[in-house]
């Protein structure tokens, strides 16, 4: 009797190569961003560090440079939060292929008074929801042509416990800042379930997956100088957290396998193992809200309103048909793959 091929244990230190591949990872350029890069950049892919700010990509790039001698690294000046200035920053890419692109960038407000973009959206929703969706709009030709090409949205513990209030997603009454960022982080989550949903039902082989770091401390992340500097006080202070939450660069596993891991499918999320806080990555079981088809698919529709995309994916073209993109019942009532 033929033996049964043994699948080799995913092992966060020794990731399987990908040169050829293209990886953009927005707020690459720092915290949990930069980590994803760094191991991104280690198993010889391309890695485009999608960021606003030109001089912190460029110390980005010097450190992952140094501790990934030949490492591909590249800046694309991507802002988030400025709708109209996203199609020129993937023009800019200037590639013929995205292999994955991980949505990690985000803004957290502790304070009032609340803050809106040029457009007029609330700052969080605009840059950590809107942003991310209106990039995908723009990306989706290059990840679609792109076989087996993923979308790793990264999620937060913040929205476990909170509900989207459609009637007031831009939080103009009673904004609560901490409120408004889970809600912002808990409508990126719903749009990538939402988004693996329509991929599944317009045959696309892209998927979208879900992410969330668990419990990351800056006292037991690696320095990676200038801009992470950790003294030896301070992991000495905060080393007893170490049994309950982690460093950015083990929060950057769960992102960095749901880009390579060739057995993570669409509409998964990975976590840390331990308690979802810290430890290597694994599949967790969905949160109850964030199944609730009917809010994400309310929430893509005023999230192609408020950005003036209409993110939609076309089927394949089979013998006889002729090709037309998924209408909305048909991706709604596909399964998560």
């Amino acid at each position: 009797m033929p033996s049964v091929p043994q699948v080799p244990q995913w092992d966060v230190h020794r990731l399987p190569r990908a040169e050829g591949k293209s990886f953009l990872v927005t707020g690459g350029n720092a915290g949990i961003g930069y980590f994803v890069a760094e191991q991104l950049a280690g198993t010889g892919a391309m890695v485009v560090l999608g960021s606003r700010d030109r001089a912190k990509a460029e110390y980005a790039i010097a450190s992952i440079s140094s501790y990934v001698p030949g490492a591909k690294v590249k800046h694309l000046p991507l802002d988030l939060a400025d709708l109209a200035s996203l199609k020129a920053s993937v023009d800019a890419l200037a590639l013929d292929r995205l292999d994955a692109v991980v949505h990690n960038a985000g803004v957290a407000l502790d304070h009032p008074p609340r803050r809106e973009t040029t457009a007029g959206h609330e700052l969080m929703l605009a840059t950590n929801h809107l942003g991310h969706f209106a990039l995908t709009h723009h990306l989706a030709p290059l990840l679609t042509a792109t076989p087996g090409s993923r979308i790793v949205t990264t999620g937060s513990f913040a929205a476990r416990s909170e509900r989207l209030d459609l009637d007031d997603l831009q939080s103009t009454h009673d904004y609560q800042p901490k409120r408004a960022y889970a809600r912002s982080k808990l409508a990126q989550m719903l749009f990538a379930f939402e988004l693996d949903r329509r991929l599944r039902a317009a045959g696309s082989t892209t998927l979208s997956v879900v992410v969330h770091p668990g419990g990351a401390l800056d006292s037991l992340t690696p320095s990676r100088p200038p801009f992470h500097v950790r003294t030896a006080g301070e992991r000495l202070r905060h080393l007893p957290l170490g049994l309950l939450v982690q460093g950015k660069d083990a929060a950057a596993w769960p992102a960095v396998r749901a880009v390579l891991d060739p057995g993570v499918r669409g509409g998964q999320m990975w976590s840390p193992r331990l308690f979802g806080l810290r430890g290597t990555p694994r599949i967790e079981p969905l949160w109850n809200h964030l199944v609730d088809t009917t809010t994400a698919a309310r929430l893509w529709a005023v999230s192609c309103d408020l950005t003036g995309n209409d993110l939609t994916f076309t089927a394949p073209t089979r013998l006889g048909e002729t090709e037309g993109p998924a209408t909305e019942r048909g991706a709604g009532d596909a399964r998560t793959g």
